[in-house]
């Protein structure tokens, strides 16, 4: 593989076109693991562009919404194979932008492809029911309608497939959309949005511009001619996004943070728990919502099980994710690494003991990069802050309980509800754990990290909106019900 070296600057695409921003303003993107190496140049946009955007998207959208829904689903496979085309190019560009493996990085990407594949099918699928009428003579049923014009606020964490998971559901459904990308992987976007430009959808169906959340980001929120906005980011943001949506009558969508649990039972595959428990917090440096962050053990196995962890965790390879022996990457940005440090310093503060890691990497040529270490805290208690804030990073918690039932009431005793797991062979604990747990997406003897594309996406209390993304269940956010009762 050779790395691209090529600075370039990357435009706003708006009504079918490369722009630039009426700022006439760009700001670089840089490498994580280089400080020094700029990946490329965004526009710092202003308002006016997002208006451009919108007003494009708002003409588009008639005739879009009146082409039939197999037509549409059709330009979402012409730009899944143009992704797939590009995919090791977008995967490094990936890396390079954000830091995570370029294996991770290869596999996200293609995991966009199969969305938009499996998308492009939602469009042979039915869009209402026929219900029985108390009128003999009359036929009742139910269609489904677009909104219109979808604002789409996108993470830095999966620049690929966060927005194609929003982006293809909404334009499959009959919406334009506007999409503002993390300006911190807009590069990564913007090659994404070639793949959408390659692939020929009409003017103004797709757009998207960059630019500072408090500009791009709040006038999508605060714009009368965007009927929807869907949003993946932090708890604070996304209150925000939801307060100024409510405000003004606009549907919205927020996949928000996440403080996940794994619980290993005393009858637990240990060798299987510490795998997934190191996959699931460790890997993307931990940048997932997914991502495990408390692991909560039964006393009759915590011993055995930290030892096989930290005897795992301190192999790990640090470094660049370019690098084939890589297994973690950098922090995202220099403001991700100092959050990260913050968190393992309130640790230490707090009373939790540091079993390994706790520090910023620097020998070995990482200085040039935002690398931290592996870390494990023991000793932790529930009321800690590294066990009820979103740390974002590879910090792992360990937790010793006497039983399931105090386990279950730990896990759940956050403000948190987005994903968990549990180890066990005993079936009475995996059904209480299903039952009892307050998270939307729960998985026995697996990672909490990641879901299936055709499964609903989503979490409880304050990780969402109490909506589901993704499957099918994406029909229930991009859509309105039109009854009709028909009567000749």
């Amino acid at each position: 593989m050779t790395v691209t070296t090529e600075t370039k600057t990357y435009l706003n695409f708006v009504n079918g076109e490369w722009t630039q921003a009426t700022t006439q303003q760009v700001e670089p993107s840089i490498n994580p693991a280089k400080k020094s190496e700029i990946v490329g140049y965004v526009q710092k946009s202003g308002k006016a562009d997002l208006d451009a955007a919108v007003a494009a998207a708002k003409a588009a959208q008639r005739m879009w919404r009146k082409l039939s829904a197999p037509a549409r689903g059709d330009y979402l496979h012409k730009a899944a194979n143009a992704l797939e085309k590009r995919l090791e190019e977008i995967a490094e560009t990936m890396t390079r932008e954000m830091g995570k493996t370029f294996a991770e990085a290869k596999g996200e990407t293609a995991r966009g492809v199969a969305i938009l594949r499996y998308y492009a099918g939602e469009g042979m699928r039915k869009v209402g029911d026929v219900i029985p009428s108390t009128d003999s003579e009359a036929l009742m049923f139910t269609s489904r309608v677009p909104l219109g014009v979808v604002g789409v606020i996108t993470p830095w964490n999966f620049p690929v497939a966060i927005p194609i998971w929003k982006m293809a559901p909404a334009l499959v459904y009959g919406n334009t959309v506007v999409l503002k990308p993390a300006q911190e992987t807009a590069v990564t976007a913007a090659k994404v949005m070639e793949c959408f430009a390659e692939a020929g959808f009409p003017a103004g169906v797709v757009n998207m511009v960059t630019g500072p959340g408090s500009v791009i980001g709040q006038g999508i929120i605060d714009h009368p001619d965007i009927q929807g906005i869907t949003f993946t980011g932090s708890n604070e943001v996304g209150k925000r996004v939801g307060m100024g949506a409510l405000a003004r009558g606009a549907k919205y969508q927020l996949e928000m943070g996440g403080k996940n649990p794994v619980i290993v039972a005393a009858d637990a595959d240990l060798d299987l728990a510490v795998d997934a428990t190191i996959s699931g917090g460790l890997r993307s440096t931990g940048q997932k919502c997914t991502a495990t962050s408390r692991v909560i053990v039964h006393k009759d196995v915590y011993e055995p099980f930290k030892e096989k962890l930290l005897a795992k965790v301190s192999q790990l390879t640090v470094g660049n994710g370019l690098q084939d022996h890589t297994w973690m990457g950098p922090c995202a940005s220099e403001n991700q690494l100092q959050t990260v440090l913050s968190y393992i310093e309130k640790g230490i503060a707090e009373g939790a003991s540091l079993l390994c890691g706790g520090r910023q990497l620097t020998e070995d040529g990482l200085e040039e990069g935002f690398y931290v270490a592996p870390t494990v805290f023991e000793g932790v208690t529930s009321d800690m802050t590294i066990a009820q804030e979103e740390i974002f990073g590879p910090v792992l918690a360990l937790i010793k309980v006497n039983s399931i039932e105090e386990a279950i009431e730990i896990a759940n005793d956050v403000r948190f509800g987005l994903s968990a797991s549990i180890f066990t062979q005993n079936l009475a604990n995996m059904l209480a754990f299903i039952n009892d747990i307050d998270a939307g997406l729960v998985r026995v003897n697996a990672e909490s990290a990641g879901v299936e594309l055709q499964a609903p996406f989503g979490g409880m209390k304050q990780s969402s909106s109490h909506s589901r993304e993704q499957g099918q269940a994406a029909i229930e956010f991009f859509t309105s019900i039109k009854t009709v009762f028909v009567k000749p």
